[in-house]
């Protein structure tokens, strides 16, 4: 039990929560990150975008980790659901962008650690391995309850613990939120063939079958299906479930072999219907999920966190209190169009390849087809792919705050 100070509280030690806390403990803001830490390595992947590299970069915690990632050059989508109505196949190509990769796909376990390497380097961030059980909130400032039974005051609570947000309900921020007929099942495969840094994604009618380089003839792969196709999968034995892979990948990348580490969830989204009130900000899924599409979810969550991080020094600078209504506002403005786009923009394209209304397959045959033939077109969906235009962050830029 112990009673400790801090301007600002982040609490969660995931990737968001953990690049949160660093970007403010490099720039001299006295940061207590509340975390345990994760009794299990996460296996699971992120692909990580340009501008979330640069930022991590910045930040110097990408050297940590870069020998353990792979470079995404190209994008390959496939549509492979048979229907009367099908989409053109589309190959995005970084270099058309004149990038060298649209960014690299990394273990989560080997991010996790290079975050927690870099913040135990930074003398101002204070480490509380514990849960937080709940926040109280007054108008000057906030105090984090613990579990072993001690508190935290702090001035601003950036809330990056997850669905369950115990800092989402302190505020009382409520959720928008909508289930899927589908289940993700994750995994890491070794292969016999190269994968020339291209992901592919196969779009199937139950949901995208994406494969994702991994460093040397290793990739990731997301399988979204129907709950029950993935209960049937889950339980197969190794040797059943790679002539399963192998058959669904087209043996695309030759023989596979199953690393061990298999993941399974059902697909959701969730948003909260506003990202910060009363002396609390909601980074990552503390503020919204979305469904393994289109690489946004973590990528989201880091910009969060260097959108709060940029807020919080500049206003630290100007003598302003860093968990004032307006500093809150400004970050909920800025959050706002980022992540409700994008949302928006996985939720459409989910519905599209669930539905067989044949307007609406035409309709994704058609766009499709223009971003094949449109060169300009093309280009600019790659590039808002990788970096929004009107809500990227220094960091996401390489610029130290």
């Amino acid at each position: 039990m112990g009673r400790w100070e801090a301007e600002v509280a982040v609490i969660g030690g995931g990737p968001a929560g953990l690049t949160a806390a660093i970007a403010l403990g490099r720039a001299g803001v006295e940061t207590a990150l509340v975390a345990k830490r994760a009794a299990h390595a996460d296996h699971r992947t992120t692909a990580l975008l340009a501008g979330s590299v640069m930022a991590l970069d910045a930040l110097e915690v990408w050297p940590r980790c870069q020998a353990q990632a792979a470079p995404l050059r190209a994008i390959r989508i496939v549509d492979d659901t048979a229907r009367l109505l099908r989409a053109p196949e589309i190959k995005f190509e970084a270099a058309e962008i004149g990038l060298d990769a649209f960014g690299q796909n990394i273990e989560n376990r080997h991010l996790v650690a290079a975050l927690h390497a870099s913040a135990a380097g930074i003398g101002v961030i204070k480490r509380i391995d514990d849960e937080a059980l709940a926040v109280d909130i007054s108008d000057g400032g906030a105090i984090v309850r613990l579990k072993d039974g001690g508190e935290l005051s702090t001035r601003l609570v950036v809330g990056a613990d997850g669905r369950r947000s115990v800092c989402r309900a302190a505020a009382g921020i409520d959720t928008d939120s909508r289930a899927y007929p589908q289940n993700a099942l994750t995994f890491n495969l070794g292969h016999t063939r190269a994968h020339e840094d291209i992901s592919t994604e196969f779009h199937t009618p139950n949901g995208p079958f994406t494969l994702v380089p991994l460093p040397g003839r290793r990739s990731s792969l997301v399988c979204v299906v129907d709950p029950a196709t993935a209960r049937l999968i889950a339980e197969m034995d190794d040797s059943a479930l790679v002539d399963e892979l192998e058959h669904r990948s087209h043996s695309l990348l030759g023989r596979l072999t199953v690393e061990p580490g298999r993941g399974a969830f059902p697909l959701a989204m969730e948003t909260a219907r506003t990202f910060a009130r009363t002396r609390v900000a909601l980074v990552g899924e503390a503020g919204h999920v979305l469904p393994p599409i289109g690489a946004q979810g973590l990528n989201l969550g880091l910009r969060d966190a260097a959108t709060v991080a940029e807020i919080v020094i500049e206003a630290r600078r100007d003598g302003a209190d860093i968990g004032s209504d307006s500093v809150l506002a400004r970050y909920d403005n800025l959050r706002r169009s980022d992540i409700n786009s994008r949302a928006m923009a996985v939720d459409v394209l989910n519905r599209t390849l669930l539905s067989d209304f044949l307007p609406l397959q035409g309709a994704r045959q058609l766009s499709f087809f223009m971003l094949r033939r449109i060169g300009p077109l093309r280009r600019a969906v790659m590039r808002e792919g990788v970096a929004p235009r009107f809500s990227e962050p220094k960091l996401m830029r390489g610029e130290a705050l």
